[in-house]
């Protein structure tokens, strides 16, 4: 899957997360982050700082691309 936005982001990390038998609180868990936050992000709601995204994607083995380090995913 091509990530472009914050909503293709977070169309991959429900994605990958599913594949993983993983829940949003696991996800929480393992990263620190809210289930509140977890859901707004895939939901497209909420853009993930690239620190966040990158941790993110290196737990459920995401391929992205980033081009600016002013940009949120």
């Amino acid at each position: 899957m091509k990530i472009n936005n914050s909503k293709d982001f977070g169309k991959a990390i429900a994605q990958a997360r599913k594949s993983r038998n993983l829940t949003q609180q696991d996800l929480a868990d393992y990263t620190g982050y809210s289930v509140s936050y977890i859901s707004h992000l895939e939901n497209g709601k909420a853009s993930a700082e690239i620190d966040k995204a990158i941790r993110l994607a290196n737990l459920l083995a995401l391929d992205i691309n980033i081009t600016s380090r002013n940009e949120t995913l």
